[in-house]
C-alpha cells in the first residue's frame, strides 16, 4: 500500500515561492508610484512671484481755459405774432375758394369770393338815385339865379328868394346822400372778394363752397397764422430777473436759443424782445418773449421748447467736463490726478455749467488732470491707471 502523506519539504518551497512572488509585485509598485510622483513634481512649474498691485482703471481729463456762456434757462411755447380768423363782412352765397388748405398765402391775396350780383345790383340803384337828385339840384340852382336877378328888379319877394335857396342846400344834401349809398354798395362790393389781411399760413378750411356765409357767423372762413417772424415766450425764476433788465437798460442784444423737448437739438436762434409787466404769484416766474427769423419754419405754433438766454460770457474761465463734479457731505470737489499715478480729494468751488462743461471759481487750476469716469471706485490716496480723454 502507497504512502498518501505529502513531504513537509514540498509544502515549504511551495510556501517559499508565493511569498517571494508577492514581495516582488509590493516592491515594482512601490517603485512605479515613487517614479511616477518624482516625475510630476518636476513637470510641475515653479510659483511666479507676486506681481504688485494694479491700480483702479480711470479716464482723467486735464482742466483747461475757455469761455463759457452764462444761459438762463426756462420752458416756453412758440407763439405767432398774428393769428387771424378770416370771416365775411357781407351776406351771401360762398361761390368760390381760391386756396389750399396749408398753403403760404401774402397779405392782400385774394382767398375767396362771395357772390357779387346783389352788391352790383345795389350800386347801380344807388347811381340811379344820385343821377335824379343830381339834375334836381342843378334845376334848383338854375332857378336860385333867377330868383336872385327877380329880387334886384323887385319883382319877387326876399321870402321866395330865401326858399329857393334852401331848397337848394336840400338838394345838395340829398346828393351827398347819395354818394354815400354809392360809396357803400362799393364797399360790399369789395368785401365780396375775401383777401388775406397778413402773410402767413392757411388752416384747415372751415366753410366749402356753395354754403350760405354771413357778417356774425362765429367759426369764420379759415384761419391765418404768420410764421416769419415768430416769437417764443418762456419763463424764468424772479430772481433772475434784475440781470437781465440790466442789459435790457444798456441797451444789449441777448440771443435766445429755441431746444427741442430733449434739449438735444438747436432748432432756432432769435433775441430777447420783451419782458412782461408782472411776476406770476403762484409759480415765481416771469415771462420773456424772444423773436425768431423762423425763415426755414423751424419752430411751428404751440410748439414746447426750452429757450436758453445768454446773459453773459466768462472769458478765460477754467472748465473741466461736467463728470469729473463729485458731490459729498463737505460739498462739491474733483479727484487730480498726482504725478505718482495717486489721487487727491480736492474741493472745488463750482461756477456755471454750459451743456457738460463746468467753470471752477476756485480750487483748481489749468493744466491739472481730473477724474472723470471711474471715481465711484476711488478714496483719497487710491492708485490709479489712468487714461486720457481728449476735450473740445
Amino acid at each position: 500500500m502507497p504512502d498518501q502523506t505529502r513531504p513537509a519539504g514540498g509544502v515549504s518551497r511551495w510556501a517559499i515561492g508565493l511569498l517571494a512572488i508577492c514581495l516582488l509585485g509590493v516592491g515594482t509598485y512601490v517603485y512605479l508610484t515613487k517614479s511616477g510622483a518624482a516625475q510630476s513634481r518636476a513637470a510641475k512649474p515653479k510659483p511666479a512671484a507676486t506681481a504688485p498691485a494694479r491700480g483702479v482703471p480711470v479716464v482723467a481729463a486735464a482742466a483747461r481755459t475757455a469761455d463759457i456762456g452764462v444761459y438762463l434757462n426756462g420752458l416756453g411755447s412758440v407763439t405767432p405774432l398774428n393769428t387771424v380768423t378770416v370771416k365775411s363782412r357781407v351776406d351771401g352765397q360762398l361761390m368760390s375758394v381760391l386756396f389750399r388748405e396749408g398753403d403760404f398765402v401774402a397779405s392782400g391775396q385774394l382767398l375767396a369770393q362771395i357772390d357779387p350780383r346783389p352788391f352790383e345790383v345795389q350800386l347801380t340803384q344807388a347811381e340811379g338815385q344820385m343821377a335824379r337828385d343830381q339834375a334836381q339840384l342843378e334845376n334848383a340852382r338854375i332857378d336860385l339865379e333867377r330868383y336872385r336877378e327877380l329880387y334886384k328888379d323887385g319883382a319877387i319877394a326876399k321870402q321866395q328868394q330865401d326858399t329857393q335857396e334852401a331848397l337848394v342846400r336840400q338838394y345838395e344834401g340829398t346828393v351827398k346822400n347819395d354818394q354815400g349809398q354809392i360809396d357803400n354798395a362799393k364797399l360790399q362790393l369789395t368785401y365780396a372778394r375775401i383777401t388775406a389781411p397778413i402773410g402767413g399760413r392757411v388752416g384747415l378750411r372751415l366753410v366749402d363752397p356753395g354754403n350760405i356765409v354771413h357778417a356774425n357767423d362765429a367759426n369764420g372762413l379759415l384761419v391765418i397764422t404768420q410764421l416769419q417772424p415768430i416769437t417764443v415766450v418762456f419763463a424764468i425764476p424772479e430772481d433772475s430777473l434784475p440781470p437781465v433788465l440790466d442789459k435790457l437798460k444798456a441797451g444789449a442784444r441777448l440771443p435766445v436759443e429755441a431746444y427741442d423737448r430733449e434739449q438735444r437739438q438747436k432748432l432756432a436762434t432769435g433775441y430777447l424782445l420783451t419782458v412782461d409787466n408782472q411776476i406770476d404769484p403762484t409759480t415765481g416766474t416771469v415771462r420773456l418773449k424772444a423773436g425768431f427769423p423762423n425763415d426755414k419754419n423751424e419752430l411751428f405754433p404751440n410748439q414746447f421748447v426750452n429757450a436758453r438766454l445768454l446773459l453773459d460770457v466768462q472769458r478765460g474761465a477754467t472748465v473741466v467736463p461736467a463728470a469729473a463734479i463729485q458731490r459729498g457731505a463737505q460739498g462739491t470737489f474733483v479727484y487730480v490726478v498726482k504725478a505718482d499715478q495717486t489721487v487727491a480729494v480736492r474741493p472745488v468751488t463750482v461756477g456755471v455749467t454750459e451743456e457738460d462743461t463746468v467753470s471752477i471759481i476756485a480750487g483748481l487750476s489749468p493744466g491739472e488732470l481730473v477724474v472723470v469716469d471711474g471715481a465711484e471706485r476711488l478714496r483719497d490716496g487710491s492708485k490709479v491707471e489712468a487714461q486720457a480723454r481728449s476735450t473740445p
